[in-house]
């Protein structure tokens, strides 16, 4: 990891917080599965229009390992609310139904600041509905076997919809929650101790909330999912965390939140790594052990009468 911070710092790459938008998202766009395993492939990988907020229709893609009817996880590529698609978590996405022999639906829900917050809180949750009411059946996959999941900002807004299927009475097999925010501001030690030189510097998260959400909002817990005012029945819980991440105490903070409740949690701490290393599996078998952890999350949860 240490390896790979140097390179990174050598490579000269301006911070997404110096950039533009569409700088920023090219940018992303270009290194995002660099470190990467190659593209898995499937049986099955299909592009699909799904209902979201304002009317909207998004893009998402389909991966499954066999044309079986499969259970499906809902998944919400990370960047920040900013950055991000599709495209950039594909390898991430087919290596999760690889591993996992369940259909995986990626969501290119709609993107700040073009679309603030709750743009992406609304797209999340309604195409996990869809899914479940509908368009499950449609796909040819087991809707009734659901999670939903992400890495940073999509674990966010995974939590968000697992508190937000909870309420509607939407029975879901598990949340899978990598590396994401949970909290409204840096308060955690973690955000301190590795605010600079360990990939997620704070001035560049600093720049994706102020693109994402007003300062007078961020306690709304759509936002920061340790501000809801109780979780209790929500889906069992996944979470990866890296350890030099300045978002993993707030990881921690939440898994001890979901426990309080009685709700069902598997915590992992992946050692010496940095935020995003599950995208980095050409260079660190962290990477790999990590997929396998959650992939075995899955399975478990999907296998559960």
């Amino acid at each position: 990891m240490r390896g790979l911070l140097d390179r990174i710092q050598r490579a000269g790459q301006p911070p997404f917080h110096t950039l533009s938008v569409a700088e920023a998202r090219a940018i992303y766009a270009r290194g995002a599965e660099v470190l990467d395993l190659p593209r898995a492939p499937l049986a099955r990988i299909e592009d699909v229009d799904v209902p979201g907020g304002d009317g909207a229709m998004l893009r998402a893609r389909l991966y499954a390992p066999s044309l079986a009817r499969l259970p499906v996880l809902l998944y919400l590529h990370g960047g920040g609310f900013t950055i991000g698609s599709i495209e950039t978590h594909d390898s991430l996405c087919r290596q999760l139904a690889h591993r996992s022999g369940a259909a995986v639906v990626s969501l290119d829900y709609r993107l700040a600041p073009e679309h603030p917050f709750p743009a992406a809180v609304d797209d999340s949750w309604l195409a996990l509905r869809w899914l479940a009411d509908r368009g499950g059946a449609a796909l040819g996959l087991d809707a009734s076997r659901l999670a939903v999941g992400g890495d940073s900002a999509g674990g966010t807004l995974a939590a968000v919809s697992a508190l937000l299927a909870r309420d509607a009475g939407l029975p879901l097999r598990l949340q899978l929650l990598i590396t994401p925010g949970t909290a409204t501001g840096p308060a955690f030690p973690s955000r301190r101790e590795f605010a600079r030189g360990f990939l997620l510097d704070a001035p560049t998260i600093d720049w994706f909330f102020a693109n994402y959400i007003a300062p007078a909002a961020r306690s709304d817990w759509r936002f920061a999912p340790l501000e809801a005012e109780d979780v209790e029945g929500v889906a069992p819980a996944c979470l990866v965390l890296a350890e030099c991440d300045p978002l993993v105490d707030e990881g921690v903070a939440y898994a001890d939140r979901l426990r309080m409740a009685g709700v069902p949690v598997e915590l992992d701490i992946h050692r010496g790594v940095t935020h995003d290393f599950i995208k980095m599996g050409r260079a660190l078998r962290e990477a790999s052990t990590a997929q396998a952890i959650a992939a075995g999350a899955l399975q478990r949860a999907f296998e559960t009468p």
